[in-house]
């Protein structure tokens, strides 16, 4: 993405509009307030079509849901440490 390459762009573009049909459909099942996007691949310019597509499915297709679900990003930096910061919440399980 960094050129801008179309191709590219358009990948990225597909991804969001996956994810935005993703999200409703999880949201058949679960009820989604919060949702963090974490994982390089939301990391720059690809990222921020990425989530711009997404939130645009999400606003034009499942109306309803724009306002229930608040779609947060972390800093660049964190985006990066996605898996890290998931894994750190996970509650420890007993052993037995």
């Amino acid at each position: 993405m960094k050129d801008d390459h179309e191709g590219a762009r358009k990948i990225y573009q597909s991804i969001g509009i996956y994810l935005g049909y993703t999200i409703a459909h999880y949201a058949d099942f679960y009820n989604i307030k919060n949702l963090m996007t974490l994982g390089r691949v939301t990391s720059g310019r690809g990222g921020e079509l990425i989530l711009e597509k997404a939130s645009k499915v999400i606003q034009d297709e499942f109306p309803e849901l724009t306002e229930q679900i608040t779609m947060t990003t972390p800093d660049e930096q964190m985006k990066r440490h996605g898996q890290a910061v998931a894994a750190a919440s996970l509650p420890i399980c007993a052993s037995e």
